[in-house]
C-alpha cells in the first residue's frame, strides 16, 4: 500500500503549490503524478521543466510518442503508458502506432524503428550503446542532437516512471479507457 499523498491545489505543499496552479492551467485538472511530486517541489519544478524541453526538442509528435512509450513500455509503468495513450491521441498521433508501442510491436518505418530501437538499447544499457546501434540510427536520418535528445526525455521518464512505482500512482479518470498491463 502506497503511503504517498495525491495532493491538490488545497493540500499541496507551499513551495509546490506554484507548480501545481501551473498543472491545473495545463490540464484543467491537476494530474496524480504531479500531486505526487508536488511532495518535492524540486522534483515537480524539474519534472516540469525536463517535460517543456523535451516537447521543444527536435522530434515531432509520433517521434516524442515514440521515445516516452517505449521507455513507459520497457519500465512497465501502468500509470504513463494509458496517460501517453491518451496524450498521443490528443497530438493527432495514428493510433496504430500508438498500440504497436504498447504491444511491443514493429513500428510502421524504418526510421521509427530506429528510433524506438535506439530508446530501448539506451534505456537497457543505460547509455553504453555499441558503435553498430549508434551507426544504425544516424543512417536513419538522426544525429547527435537527437541521440541527446533521447536522453532528455529518457530523464524526464525515469521521474516519472520511478515515481509511479513507489506511489503506486492510480491512472487518472479521463486515461482510464486506455488502461494498460505489462502482461498485456
Amino acid at each position: 500500500m502506497s503511503k504517498f499523498t495525491i495532493h491538490t491545489l488545497e493540500s499541496a505543499p507551499e513551495d509546490s503549490k506554484e507548480f501545481v496552479e501551473k498543472s491545473f492551467k495545463a490540464n484543467g485538472r491537476v494530474p496524480g503524478l504531479h500531486g505526487v511530486m508536488a511532495e518535492s517541489p524540486s522534483l515537480l519544478e524539474a519534472y516540469q521543466v525536463v517535460h517543456k524541453l523535451f516537447m521543444d526538442s527536435s522530434f515531432d509528435a509520433e517521434e516524442l510518442t515514440v521515445v516516452w512509450q517505449t521507455i513507459n513500455v520497457e519500465h512497465e509503468c501502468t500509470y504513463c503508458v494509458p496517460a501517453h495513450t491518451g496524450i498521443a491521441n490528443m497530438m493527432k498521433v495514428d493510433p496504430a502506432l500508438t498500440e504497436a508501442l504498447r504491444n511491443r510491436e514493429l513500428m510502421p518505418t524504418p526510421k521509427l524503428q530506429a528510433l524506438h530501437d535506439t530508446t530501448l538499447a539506451l534505456t537497457r544499457k543505460r547509455g553504453h550503446l555499441s558503435e553498430e546501434e549508434i551507426q544504425n540510427f544516424y543512417d536513419a536520418g538522426y544525429g547527435n542532437r537527437q541521440i541527446l535528445e533521447i536522453i532528455l526525455g529518457l530523464s524526464q521518464k525515469v521521474m516519472s516512471n520511478y515515481t509511479n512505482h513507489l506511489a503506486e500512482t492510480p491512472v487518472d479518470k479521463v486515461f482510464e479507457k486506455f488502461a494498460w498491463s505489462p502482461k498485456g
